[in-house]
C-alpha cells in the first residue's frame, strides 16, 4: 500500500482493519503514516517524502520521487505482493501501478483522480495501471464507462467516522476549553508547508478584521497538522499578539465542530467541514506559474468538494489573487450573520453527508476481496 498524505492515511487505516477482518494473517506495508502504522502497517521511509503539491513544487523533487518509484517497483516485482493497492496520489501510484500490473501483480487504485476536473484522458493509463478503481464520490463512476473499467463507489470513510463519533458543539468547546457564548471561527491555512507559506498571513490579517467588525466576543482557532506546522503557525502568531487566538495541535475535528464558521484552505479538509456542518468560506493560493498551468487545465466550475457534490456554488470560494483580508472577511461576516443563508448552507450539508455514508472501509474490502477472488486462477 502506498498513501502520499493525511488523507491517503485516513482512507489506509480503515481500509486495513476492514481488510484484516478478512485476512488476519495479512502483512501490510509500503508507505504510510501515523494512522496506517498504529493498524500494523510497516513504512518503509516517511509519508512525507510523497507529501508535495504543485507542480513547481513537484519539479524541485522530481529525480527524488521517481528513484523512490522505481526502487520500489524493483523490490515489489522482485518479491511480489499478493496485491498492490495505491491510495490516491495518483502522479506516484499510478505509473508504479502500471508498472506492477504489467509484471502480474494485481492493482488497486483508492480514490478516483480528478478526471472529470482535469486530464480527461487519463482514464484510458488508468484502466492499464489498476484492475480495481476505488470511488469516493457517487458522481465519479459513470466518466470510467468508456473504458470498461471494474469500478465501485464505496462512499468516503470520513462520512462514517464523523457520524459515528457523534460530536457536540458543547462538548467539543468544553474539550478546547472555549466559552460557549462566544463567537469561535476556525482559521485552517493547510496542512502543507506551501500552503501555509501563501495562507496563513492573509488568514491571519482577516482575523484582524474580523474582530474589529465584529461588537461580540470572538475567538478563533487554528488547528495544526502536526509539530513543524505548529511551530511555523506559533512564529506567526507571536506577530499578532493582539490577536484572541489559540494554536491547537491536530484536533481539527473539535475544531471544526466548535467552530460557528471556518476559513479555510480547499481541499480534503473542506469535506470535513461539510460533515461537520460548520459554514465554511474557502480559499487556496499557489505560486503564480502553478496556478497559471492548473487554471488552463481544470474544466470543472468549482474547486470546493461541498461545492463539486452540490453541483452549485454553496460555499465561497477565493482563489488566488482574490485572496486578500477584506475578502475573507467579508465572506467570514456572511457566513456568521447571514441567517436564511447559514441555513440553506447547513440543510446541504445534511443532505451530502448521507449520501456519502457507506461503511466505505466495509464496501472498499468487500470489492478487493471480490476482486482477489475474480482473479484466482480457475480449476480444470
Amino acid at each position: 500500500m502506498v498513501a502520499g498524505e493525511a488523507s491517503g492515511d485516513i482512507l489506509g487505516a480503515d481500509l486495513i482493519t476492514h481488510l484484516k477482518q478478512r485476512y488476519p494473517d495479512a502483512e501490510f506495508f509500503g508507505i504510510g503514516g501515523d494512522l496506517m502504522i498504529s493498524k500494523g502497517f510497516r513504512s518503509i521511509v516517511p509519508i512525507e517524502r510523497l507529501s508535495v503539491m504543485g507542480l513547481v513544487e513537484v519539479l524541485g523533487r522530481l529525480w527524488e520521487l521517481l528513484r523512490l518509484r522505481r526502487d520500489l517497483a524493483n523490490d515489489l516485482i522482485a518479491n511480489p505482493p499478493d496485491l498492490f493497492i495505491g491510495i490516491d496520489a495518483p502522479d506516484f501510484n499510478l505509473g508504479l501501478a502500471e508498472r506492477l500490473k504489467a509484471s502480474g501483480i494485481t492493482t488497486v487504485h483508492y480514490v478516483s483522480p480528478s478526471v472529470w476536473a482535469w486530464k480527461r484522458k487519463r482514464i484510458f493509463k488508468i484502466k492499464r495501471a489498476v484492475d480495481l478503481l476505488l470511488t469516493l464520490f457517487p458522481f465519479e463512476p459513470k466518466y470510467y464507462r468508456e473504458t470498461q473499467q471494474r469500478v465501485e463507489f464505496v462512499g468516503h470513510p470520513l462520512a462514517d467516522q464523523i457520524a459515528i463519533a457523534a460530536l457536540t458543539k458543547a462538548d467539543c468547546r468544553d474539550a478546547l476549553e472555549l466559552p460557549h457564548n462566544a463567537t469561535v471561527v476556525a482559521l485552517m491555512p493547510g496542512s502543507r508547508g506551501s500552503e501555509v507559506k501563501y495562507l496563513a498571513a492573509p488568514f491571519l490579517a482577516a482575523a484582524k478584521q474580523l474582530q474589529a467588525q465584529l461588537s461580540s466576543d470572538i475567538q478563533f482557532v487554528i488547528p495544526a497538522a502536526n509539530q513543524k506546522r505548529f511551530d511555523e503557525l506559533s512564529q506567526l502568531l507571536s506577530h499578532h499578539p493582539e490577536l484572541p487566538a489559540r494554536l491547537v495541535m491536530k484536533q481539527s475535528r473539535e475544531v471544526l465542530k466548535a467552530a460557528d464558521a471556518v476559513l479555510i484552505a480547499s481541499g480534503t479538509a473542506t469535506l470535513e467541514a461539510m460533515l461537520l456542518g460548520c459554514p465554511t468560506v474557502v480559499a487556496y493560493r499557489m505560486s503564480p506559474i502553478t496556478f497559471r498551468i492548473f487554471s488552463r487545465l481544470v474544466k470543472t466550475p468549482y474547486v470546493a468538494l461541498p461545492n463539486i457534490l452540490a453541483g452549485e456554488a454553496l460555499v465561497p470560494e477565493i482563489l488566488q489573487d482574490d485572496v486578500e483580508p477584506e475578502r475573507l472577511a467579508e465572506a467570514l461576516v456572511r457566513a456568521l450573520q447571514d441567517r436564511d443563508y447559514r441555513q440553506h448552507v447547513e440543510a446541504r450539508f445534511v443532505q451530502l453527508s448521507a449520501e456519502l455514508r457507506c461503511n466505505a472501509g466495509e464496501q472498499a474490502a468487500n470489492a478487493i476481496e471480490k476482486l482477489l477472488h475474480d482473479m484466482r486462477p480457475k480449476e480444470g
